[in-house]
């Protein structure tokens, strides 16, 4: 199992299920979807888009949570999943199961468990799950994680 000592609470949680519930085993890959996490939203689950902090049904424009969901189908899915399985939507573990089992992560899911790739292989990945328009500092938040694995 990959940890991350010096990391905080929530990325250690994030970092914990993706291994297990997403059966991600490979260091870079990771380190991507970590370093895509942090670029979206520095691992604040109620992080509105524009920085403020709001519970779920508060964020009303914009992106919310982990990854930012941005699209009005992607955010309603949040509140949907959490409704049907009795999570939180607001909460970094409701956030985490939720973006585990949704379509878009699911339709890379192959390519973030495919071991032994370049981190231009899975940023790809990243890109098509989360369709971000702003490249920003992802890789170095990438080589950031990378080097803090153990």
């Amino acid at each position: 199992m990959i940890e991350c000592p010096d990391c905080n609470v929530q990325e250690q949680y994030v970092l914990e299920q993706l291994q297990v519930k997403a059966e991600i085993k490979d260091k870079t890959a990771l380190a991507v979807i970590m370093g895509n996490i942090k670029q979206e939203s520095g691992f604040r689950p109620q992080v509105c888009e524009g920085g403020a902090i709001l519970p779920y049904d508060q964020c009303l424009r914009g992106g919310y949570g982990l990854i930012q969901w941005t699209t009005q189908a992607r955010y309603d899915g949040l509140g949907t999943f959490c409704t049907r399985y009795d999570c939180d939507p607001s909460s970094l573990t409701g956030q985490v199961r939720y973006m585990i089992n949704e379509l878009k992560f699911r339709a890379e899911l192959a390519e973030f468990q495919t071991p032994h790739q370049q981190v231009g292989y899975y940023m790809n990945s990243a890109y098509y799950w989360l369709g971000w328009g702003i490249k920003g500092p992802r890789e170095q938040h990438t080589y950031n994680y990378l080097k803090r694995f153990k």
